[in-house]
């Protein structure tokens, strides 16, 4: 059997969350779209979907969201020159710049909530509340063991 036939048949961890991320993010923006925010596209949930509405450094979004600073930099200006966000002076300390959501900005991150529990209620219902939470739980688990060990590997400089 060729290996695209069996990650078909029986994909594997990586496939099966590849399938999940783009299913969801698919329907997502899709929806955004329709909800009148058509130009975001999925790599700019790397921003957004670590966004306080208060504002929140770049470094801590790229460090939340797993990006590199110059990603979530390139994300920042895109979505500056879109209307979501503004950098603003961060009043803890002037020198750092807080990245603060646009009312438009709000908008999108108050539609993508809804959006996402609609998602996760539709599951929910379909396979029932004990087993969605319990997939959830593990998921959970499974991506915080994951993240754990590649930065215990990248502290002790062994190839990831």
């Amino acid at each position: 059997m060729r290996r695209s036939e069996r990650k078909q048949t029986d994909p594997d961890l990586g496939v099966l969350a590849s399938r999940l991320l783009f299913a969801v993010q698919e329907e997502l923006f899709d929806t955004l779209a329709e909800q009148g925010h058509p130009g975001l596209r999925p790599q700019h949930g790397a921003v957004l979907a670590y966004l306080d509405a208060e504002g929140s450094r770049a470094t801590d979004l790229a460090r939340s969201s797993g990006q590199h600073k110059q990603v979530v930099g390139k994300l920042i200006d895109e979505l500056e020159a879109l209307g979501y966000v503004e950098r603003r002076p961060d009043p803890s300390d002037r020198r750092a710049k807080l990245i603060v959501p646009t009312a438009h900005g709000l908008d999108q991150m108050s539609r993508s909530d809804a959006i996402l529990a609609a998602i996760e209620h539709r599951h929910t219902h379909a396979i029932g509340a004990d087993v969605y939470a319990e997939f959830e739980r593990l998921l959970r688990e499974i991506t915080t063991r994951q993240r754990a060990w590649r930065e215990n590997a990248l502290a002790e400089g062994s190839e990831v």
